[in-house]
């Protein structure tokens, strides 16, 4: 197993960024101290080929812009809040409008994902961490996140994350790559299959917020609980589809009990390649979004990434889970530190 460093670009304001690699001479996992960004995920097929599978670019300049989120470490808080606002402890806080009314992902230009991290290379890993100060964001306390990404000799990255907060406040970290398990050149992801361990999901309203339901899969195009295609159902006529341009939608993950114990939450196939990937996490839920808003998007080895390119699976609290009583509490401070763990596993068929 080796890390290797290297420098990967220079930020406009002139401060070096590095490239951390990983190898454990199967697969190999390349991330940047801009963002904790994972930039390359190289996994053989079954024939051996090694391909890129996460949808990226290839120099610095793209990730300072990175509209779509790839690779990204997205914190302090990822996905959407209502209003761009919320209440703890009594006290009202504004977050950036920067989704029609709400907050997305924190903040598009200043949020986790554009700051540089301090990192630290262990055997197998790499820790990666920054701070954000009180009233950062909007948001109350002065916090300390770290995100470690560490290969283990069966294939798997294991991404771990810990956050304190001297307030009490919103803490929802987590990744936004972007996964094609045919390689990231490869086109669109219909005919890569996907399992979700998830009986109900959070359906939406306009502006993708939750209404606070959680509704049963059973009979809807949401339902993977029986393994089929990313294409099979993603343009059936279902209002929720429509609203968000096809998956992009928060799926309950069976079993969360919050004592921390590893849950099986996703597994996909691309039946050319035979590449599998297993998903495992200690949070609740799962942004399964199927890339509907690539759009011409230009990235690695000259290509063009356009809708539905690549999918994420995003582990998480819920979305807007601070306005619903009925979900798993997202805030965290003095008595309440923030971990969970998430597991990708590659392997093939």
């Amino acid at each position: 197993m080796s890390v290797v460093k290297e420098k990967f670009g220079v930020t406009p304001d002139g401060k070096e960024v590095s490239v951390y690699t990983i190898d454990n001479g199967t697969i190999s996992a390349s991330v940047i101290d801009f963002g904790a960004i994972l930039t390359e995920l190289c996994v053989p097929d079954r024939d051996g080929k090694t391909d890129d599978i996460v949808l990226g670019y290839p120099t610095l300049e793209g990730y300072l812009a990175n509209g779509c989120f790839f690779g990204a470490t997205v914190a302090p808080s990822a996905n959407r809040i209502a209003g761009a606002s919320f209440v703890i402890d009594g006290t009202e806080y504004h977050l950036p409008v920067n989704d029609g009314e709400n907050n997305l992902h924190t903040d598009h230009d200043f949020g986790g994902h554009k700051k540089i991290w301090d990192a630290e290379i262990g055997e197998n890993a790499v820790t990666f961490r920054t701070t954000f100060a009180d009233g950062e964001f909007g948001m109350p306390g002065n916090r300390r996140i770290a995100v470690t990404y560490t290969l283990t000799d069966d294939n798997a990255v294991c991404l771990t994350y810990h956050a304190e907060s001297d307030k009490n406040t919103i803490m929802n970290p987590t990744n936004h790559s972007y996964f094609n398990l045919a390689g990231h050149a490869s086109g669109k992801i219909y005919d890569q299959k996907l399992q979700l361990f998830c009986s109900a999901y959070t359906p939406v309203v306009k502006g993708a917020i939750p209404t606070g339901e959680i509704r049963p899969v059973n009979g809807t195009a949401f339902d993977f609980l029986t393994m089929k295609t990313i294409g099979q159902d993603i343009d059936q006529n279902d209002q929720q589809l429509e609203l968000v341009g096809g998956f992009d939608h928060n799926f309950v993950i069976d079993g969360y009990q919050g004592d921390g114990s590893l849950l099986k939450t996703a597994y996909a196939v691309d039946e050319e390649s035979g590449r599998t990937m297993e998903v495992e996490t200690t949070l609740p839920g799962v942004q399964f979004y199927a890339g509907n808003f690539i759009d011409g998007v230009g990235g690695k080895d000259g290509c063009d990434y356009g809708p539905r390119d690549g999918f994420c699976l995003e582990t998480q609290f819920y979305p807007d889970t601070i306005h619903h009583e009925n979900f798993p509490g997202c805030v965290f401070g003095p008595d309440r530190p923030y971990d969970s763990v998430t597991v990708y596993r590659f392997g093939t068929k």
